[in-house]
């Protein structure tokens, strides 16, 4: 199935260039019903391109097998440069290794930066769930609408030649709320967005949906429980999941089998809405808990995380011990972080953050960083106002060190990204309505920023 396409500068909308949730809150009544069947595994064959694509690990730019931790605290004086403000509730950012960086908007434009102009080249024309308030709105919760939109993004491995960039958005279909993944040639005004999967369920909010292509070019979808928490546990439900795909849609060969949806890589999540990796290919993933309880885990195929319906879920020391399910990396407890997206930070522009996991905060209006070492080696430091996460009934392997910076600096902050030259980039999410203090939004808002040490 295939959809319009609509492109047209973004400076029609944009206040201009300037160079390169924790869920907490009160249910919003929904209009629509929300579907409950995982949809069938399709494969898309495109006329046009190939999208087939290497699976060799060593040919990832970032590998390194023998990569170690930091041990210092990190020096958390840095500062920020604007890169383009006015934009709608950006929600994510992807780097092609030419430089091109793709930016969505959840109110419906897919955004290419380039050579320091914005242009918008896609707008799903079904896409509901998501309006921005204006800079002197008084916002609210749901005052630009609920938590879905045009989400993730990620670019096709062997861009430009394969000029195709993945989006996942909201849509509603014979009074349901549902969620689809398709691409974009953004190489062609004429084209049409090609369906890779749809009738995903979906809801007003517990979408995840993020979305990336990992070391070995499999594609990776993080799926939040769509307010259903009990399909979390469903391996047959494509929701409370992450994901692990071909480009065209199918299955890897070598996914676990989990006697259901093939498709499924990790089940019993809540809400994840980050997903990166260790330079040894290791998937990290974080998610949103319940009234606090956010999560880091270290992914590992066919595990259960243990979200479930009340009574029978995992968020806690106790309701953790005793169980088979996986454990976390980090629990926040009783802290809310509300973390969405995250990047395992390799390059060297913030050279103290190198090797870190780097994570936004919304709620918290923070970046977050996380030192992820081996339980059995030398520890991080925890100086410098750290937290230490090492509790006997986390992950055996692994432990971390917890530190924060740009507190209440930026407002929400949405996602982090690495670029290609290993600058390191954030973008705000404070015209959503949900921004703490009357400072945010500002006129410029939202932004995207570049990271540097002060």
């Amino acid at each position: 199935m295939r959809y319009n396409r609509r492109s047209f500068l973004a400076s029609l909308g944009l206040a201009g260039v300037a160079g390169l949730a924790g869920c907490t809150s009160p249910d919003e009544p929904s209009d629509t019903t929300t579907s409950t069947e995982a949809p069938p595994v399709t494969t898309v064959d495109d006329p046009a391109y190939d999208l087939g694509v290497t699976h060799d690990v060593q040919e990832w730019a970032k590998y390194d097998p023998d990569w170690s931790h930091p041990t210092a605290a990190p020096n958390l004086d840095v500062t920020t440069e604007t890169v383009v403000e006015g934009l709608k509730i950006p929600w994510d950012l992807s780097f092609a290794p030419n430089g091109d960086l793709f930016i969505t908007e959840r109110p419906g434009r897919l955004l290419r930066y380039e050579s320091g102009t914005v242009e918008s080249v896609a707008s799903p024309n079904d896409i509901v769930d998501a309006r921005a308030i204006d800079v002197d709105d008084e916002g609210g919760w749901w005052a630009a609408g609920g938590e879905g939109g045009l989400m993730g993004n990620a670019i096709h491995p062997n861009y430009p030649e394969v000029p195709l960039v993945y989006a996942f958005y909201t849509y509603v279909e014979s009074g349901e709320t549902l969620n689809k993944l398709v691409y974009y040639d953004v190489s062609s005004d004429e084209s049409d967005a090609t369906t890779v999967i749809e009738g995903i369920p979906g809801e007003s909010y517990h979408n995840g949906s993020r979305i990336t292509f990992g070391p070995e070019n499999y594609l990776w979808v993080t799926m939040g429980d769509a307010g259903q928490p009990a399909l979390a546990q469903d391996p047959s439900s494509l929701v409370g999941k992450v994901l692990r795909l071909n480009p065209d849609g199918s299955a890897p060969e070598d996914n676990p089998d989990l006697g259901g949806d093939p498709r499924v890589f990790t089940y019993g999540h809540r809400n994840p809405q980050g997903l990166t990796f260790m330079p040894d290919a290791t998937p990290v993933e974080n998610e949103h808990g319940p009234a606090a309880h956010d999560e880091v885990n270290v992914l590992s195929a066919g595990e259960n995380y243990g979200w479930d319906v009340e009574g029978e879920r995992a968020r806690t020391a106790e309701t953790y011990r005793g169980t088979d399910y996986a454990r976390p990396l980090v629990n926040t407890g009783n802290e809310t972080w509300a973390p969405p997206g995250s990047v395992f930070y390799t390059g060297d522009a913030v050279p103290s953050w190198q090797n870190r996991l780097v994570i936004g905060g919304l709620i918290s209006q923070r970046i977050n960083l996380v030192t992820i070492y081996p339980t059995d080696g030398e520890p991080a430091s925890a100086e410098n106002g750290g937290t230490r996460f090492d509790a006997d009934w986390m992950d055996p392997e692994y432990s971390a060190a917890h530190h924060t910076a740009l507190e209440d600096e930026l407002g929400r902050i949405r996602h982090v990204e690495q670029g290609p030259d290993g600058t390191l980039y954030a973008v705000t999410s404070n015209r959503d309505g949900r921004a703490q203090g009357e400072q945010f939004p500002r006129e410029v808002d939202d932004r995207l920023v570049r990271i540097t040490p002060a």
